[in-house]
């Protein structure tokens, strides 16, 4: 699937989070990590929205995962879904994007 090709090449051009220090804590932290990507033209937020959380679940697979964190991250994910189907992408990355 393309979504995965990019997101692949895309996350080998970031380094990797510390769990610890795991940046992503809010949905603002995702609407702004999405913008900084700058993939807005080529991947919709949903799908991109829809992607990480499939990749949390995954992760929540490894038991040395912090499932805590794991789990808040899936939490936002399904809160920005639900918005997204409630008022449109655009309000949403407008809300958050700021």
């Amino acid at each position: 699937m393309i979504i995965n090709v990019i997101k692949a090449h895309l996350l080998r051009q970031i380094p990797e989070k510390n769990e610890k220090n795991m940046g992503i804590k809010t949905a603002h932290d995702y609407v702004k990590f999405y913008l900084d990507l700058d993939i807005r033209n080529s991947i919709r937020f949903l799908n991109f929205v829809n992607s990480e959380k499939i990749t949390l679940k995954h992760k929540m697979e490894n038991k040395k995962s912090n499932k805590e964190l794991i789990q808040n991250g899936i939490r936002i994910l399904e809160e920005l879904t639900e918005e997204i189907n409630n008022v449109g992408e655009f309000a949403v990355l407008e809300k958050y994007g700021k």
